[in-house]
């Protein structure tokens, strides 16, 4: 077997014929037996340094050599399994519960917001009246906070375990095939909710649970080392009544294998099982205030903080594709790290062809987003530009101790919020952001609940803004020339890159390091960064679960 190069241009598709006719090239054998050949395509790349060109990386075998398919484990009926209780569901909730099935364990999810579909009446609310429900929004509901983004699947490291079982999965629930091969794949915020509902299906039928507007208010570890982790829902009949400690639900007395999903739990109550999954996202702050309450090892863990960049997404096709861009080209997409007064510069998030959203998760709060659906097709292109956080930036935050960041970004995200006194954003022209001037005016923004003209360079930190300031020319004039203009505009604040705190755990087990059976997973738990790794973190969390029962 051989791996192979083989270009073709934008618009065209690589034919079978051009792959064995390289096929019989690289292995050297006659054009008689070309039919025969195997060839699987590995990876598809956009080269745009000269001729725009699509670069495949592909391996060849010839007849006799036997060339291995991946195979997904199958997944088992654990309707009478022991049950695990997974605290969230989005990625690294999702995939830990694909995994409990192939390993025959019974997944019990706890999801604080609704289902997906129930979700955008909510988010819509968000964009259109400035109505937070502060457990279902752009953050929490099924899915987690990638569903209603881009749906970028960029992680390509292998440190964290095979990927190829996540995007498999992921094509086995309806993404597209195209997501195994892309170099930069994505499913889009359009078909990501389809194939979130895909998935909770699956696990549902095998005999997994599912929870809905259940919130997790307490996690108690039991003298005989069981958990039971404490639910507040709003269930029919019941009112608001926290759960009585006789109040204990199995996890079939909550809801049955064959029910259909619901946008309430049965009742609120309490989930006993041995093992349990916090994998409840890097906005769950009350998770976070609820360890330190009870004295649980908390670190304050370093992230990112800026603001959201958009462009007239035809400058940046112009940019990337050197003015050579046409309609049946992807849109155009861009990264770029720098550093910038020792610390960290870099895109985040970037949406081609996408609208900004609010993604606050309490009122009083204003945060961005961006989201873009699979055709990448509006007019606007945005991005996160972020600066490095660490804890020592900060000395007047110590006081909060591992909670010191957390406190900072919600204080960021107050401040915002008070300027404008509702979601619409501060904003400013770039240019005039950079040289520390007021914008006479702003360009039309796809940001729905509106911008603000503000002193946005004033109302960031000056850790933040400073650096900002510097590396927007320094990517315009050294990296992508026309990126540093005055047709962009800066907007606060986006601050929801990662967790700012992490959750220790045991780097063999994958259990809390005070508490056995209890694993800390995904971005929340800060382990993990977009979809793909925390899916991964999802994955490995599950197995260790099967080794160590």
């Amino acid at each position: 077997m051989k791996e192979i190069e083989i270009t073709c241009k934008l618009g065209k598709e690589l034919s079978e014929d051009e792959i064995l006719a390289a096929a019989v090239r690289a292995l050297g054998v006659s054009p008689k037996i070309k039919s025969q050949l195997k060839y699987r395509i590995l990876r598809r790349s956009i080269d745009a340094r000269n001729d725009i060109l699509y670069r495949y990386r592909v391996e060849v075998a010839k007849p006799d050599e036997v060339m291995a398919e991946y195979v997904l484990e199958d997944y088992k009926d654990v309707s009478s399994a022991e049950p695990v209780v997974i605290i969230g569901a989005g990625p690294a909730g999702m995939f830990a519960a694909l995994k409990l099935l192939m390993r025959g364990f019974k997944p019990v999810i706890l999801e604080r917001g609704k289902d997906v579909h129930q979700r955008k009446f909510d988010m819509a609310k968000l964009s259109r009246e400035g109505i937070v429900n502060p457990d279902s929004n752009y953050c929490f509901g099924e899915g987690g906070a990638g569903t209603f983004s881009d749906g970028k699947l960029y992680t390509r490291s292998s440190k964290r375990g095979d990927i190829r079982e996540v995007l498999h999965q992921l094509v086995r629930f309806g993404a597209d095939p195209s997501i195994l091969i892309d170099a930069h794949p994505h499913i889009g915020s359009d078909k990501l909710p389809i194939v979130v509902e895909n998935i909770r299906n699956c696990i549902v039928e095998h005999g997994g649970e599912y929870h809905f507007d259940s919130r997790v208010t307490d996690i108690v570890k039991r003298p005989d080392g069981a958990f039971d982790v404490v639910v507040s829902g709003l269930p029919v009949g019941a009112g608001n009544d926290a759960p009585s400690s006789t109040d204990v639900l199995s996890s079939t007395d909550a809801l049955s294998s064959t029910d259909a999903p619901s946008s309430s739990p049965t009742r609120s109550g309490i989930y006993t099982s041995r093992k349990v999954i916090l994998a409840t996202g890097h906005s769950a702050r009350d998770i976070y205030e609820m360890f330190d309450r009870k004295g649980w090892a908390l670190q304050a863990k370093g992230f990112a903080l800026g603001v959201r960049v958009e462009h007239p997404q035809s400058l940046i096709n112009k940019i990337q594709y050197h003015g050579k861009y046409q309609p049946y080209m992807p849109t155009a997409e861009y990264s770029f790290v720098t550093q910038v007064l020792d610390r960290g510069v870099f895109s985040f998030c970037m949406c081609p062809g996408g609208i900004l959203v609010p993604a606050a998760t309490a009122e009083g709060e204003l945060v961005l987003n961006g989201m873009s659906n699979s055709q990448r097709n509006s007019k606007w292109a945005n991005s996160g530009v972020v600066v490095q956080i660490e804890p020592e930036d900060f000395p007047e935050y110590a006081q909060y101790g591992p909670l010191a960041l957390l406190r900072f970004q919600q204080d960021v995200e107050r401040k915002m919020f008070e300027y404008t006194g509702s979601l619409k954003a501060p904003a400013q022209r770039m240019m005039d952001f950079c040289r520390r001037i007021p914008s006479a005016n702003l360009p039309k923004s796809s940001y729905h609940p509106g911008v603000e003209n503000a002193p946005l360079h004033e109302l960031l930190p000056e850790h933040v803004s400073l650096r900002l300031k510097y590396a927007f020319p320094e990517i315009g004039n050294k990296k992508m020339h026309g990126y540093y203009t005055k047709e962009a505009i800066v907007l606060g604040v986006e601050s929801r890159t990662s967790s700012p705190v992490r959750i220790p755990r045991d780097p063999e087990t994958l259990e809390h390091v005070q508490i056995a059976g209890l694993y800390p997973c995904g971005e929340g738990a800060g382990y993990a960064g977009g979809i793909v790794s925390s899916a991964l973190d999802g994955i490995n969390c599950a197995a260790k679960i099967d080794r160590n029962l």
